[in-house]
């Protein structure tokens, strides 16, 4: 991870353009928005090269993207490594037969799904992608989901970290890359 005291471009771009949202999506909850980011073509064209450099050095066979801005995240790395991308999605999104994992939220629980069918995973090595990083519970249960399904998770990204949540304790075993720090503590 860069240190903190010399950001990339990518992180000082994160850190002009993320915006604040203060008690969504509940009360006591701080969103950091990162769609201004993704909007601009300079600061997105920044994050997905930080991402790439630094995920090159994970040897991944595809990239599994976390529901929605993993989504974007996501594919343009894989487009960007000559790789496929791997969607995981809310649960209810995708027809049966998936797997499926249920965990709790900082606010509620959820649940995150993968097709059963029609995409290989047994032996492959995936990297998440993911915009936040906060108690890491959505990293966890995709690496969980992912495990069961047969793959290895052999690292993880992320856009932007809120360290005072002490989400990346969960992946001392894994290469985590971070972007950039979160504005909240």
């Amino acid at each position: 991870m860069s240190e903190p005291n010399a950001p990339t471009e990518a992180a000082l771009a994160l850190r002009k353009l993320t915006r604040i949202v203060p008690d969504f999506p509940q009360p006591g909850i701080v969103f950091e928005d990162l769609t201004p980011a993704l909007a601009d073509p300079e600061a997105f064209r920044l994050l997905v090269s930080d991402l790439v450099d630094h995920c090159k050095e994970m040897d991944a066979d595809l990239i599994a993207g976390l529901d929605a801005r993993g989504f974007l995240l996501g594919s343009a790395v894989a487009l960007q490594m000559g790789l496929g991308i791997l969607a995981v999605r809310k649960g209810g999104k995708l027809p049966p037969p998936v797997h499926r994992v249920e965990y709790s939220l900082e606010y509620g629980t959820a649940a995150l799904e993968i097709p059963a069918e029609g995409i290989p995973l047994r032996g492959k090595r995936l990297l998440l992608i993911d915009d936040v990083l906060a108690t890491g519970g959505t990293l966890a249960a995709s690496r969980e989901l992912l495990e069961r399904a047969g793959a290895t998770v052999c690292g993880l990204a992320v856009v932007l970290e809120v360290e005072g949540l002490d989400g990346r304790s969960q992946f001392d075993d894994l290469p985590l890359y971070v972007v950039g720090q979160g504005k909240q503590k």
